[in-house]
Formats: C-alpha cells, sequence, structure tokens
C-alpha cells in the first residue's frame, strides 16, 4: 500500500501540495503515482518564474515504462525548482515526498482550489 502522508494534499492526478509559508507551496507526485511509473529515468521541470495554473501540464516524468505529464496542483508562479531531479531523477522512487519534490509555487491568492483532495479521500480514491 501507498504511503498517504496526512500533512499534504492531493490531486486525482496524483500530485501532491505542501504548505511551507503562506502562499508558498511545494508539489510533488505520489508515492502511488512513483509506484505505478516504475524506474523514473528523467523528468522535465516547470520552468523557474513560470505560471502555472491549476490542473494544466507544468511538467513530464520518464519511467521505463511509460511517460506522463505532470500538471500544476494550483496556480501560481513558479518560485522554485529541484535541480537535483535533472541528474538524478530516481530520487523520485525512493523519497517522492522528500527529496523527490519537483518545484515550489507562490500563488497570489489565499485559497488552495477546492478540488485538492485530503488524505483519507486520496487513500480512497488509490485504495
Amino acid at each position: 500500500m501507498s504511503k498517504v502522508p496526512d500533512n499534504l494534499r492531493y490531486t486525482k492526478d496524483h500530485e501532491w501540495v505542501e504548505e511551507l509559508a503562506p502562499n508558498r507551496f511545494r508539489i510533488g507526485i505520489t508515492d502511488y503515482a512513483q509506484s505505478a511509473l516504475g524506474d523514473i529515468v528523467y523528468i522535465q521541470l516547470p520552468k523557474s518564474a513560470s505560471s502555472v495554473i491549476a490542473n494544466s501540464v507544468c511538467g513530464e516524468v520518464e519511467s521505463t515504462k511509460s511517460v506522463s505529464e505532470i500538471y500544476a496542483p494550483i496556480s501560481g508562479t513558479v518560485v522554485a525548482i529541484n535541480q537535483k531531479l535533472d541528474s538524478n531523477p530516481e530520487v523520485i522512487n525512493s523519497d517522492p515526498y522528500g527529496a523527490g519534490w519537483i518545484a515550489e509555487i507562490q500563488i497570489s491568492g489565499t485559497e488552495l482550489t477546492e478540488e485538492l483532495l485530503s488524505p483519507q479521500q486520496y487513500q480512497s480514491l488509490t485504495a
């Protein structure tokens, strides 16, 4: 069974969101997603300082099995990217909620999209 940390919010597309500070969030793909993908060999990160829109493609992850798009779980501006993934994308497989984070996004408003799932809702979705 996949790990689903209680302190995060999730999307139906298997991304996670963590609040770092007011209006600043870290995003990544879930343990369930990395497990389904298999060995990750490449990641296309979002561009730093670019604007992303919730539910739109902001990157891509390539594994030995397939290529999958990464969808922005929230709208805002990319303020940091995890450049370590350029040379070491497989860290997403070993630590999807820690060292395998993908980007940090600054939002302009104070509200996250209502579509984000609680840990319990996400667990039900992936059960």
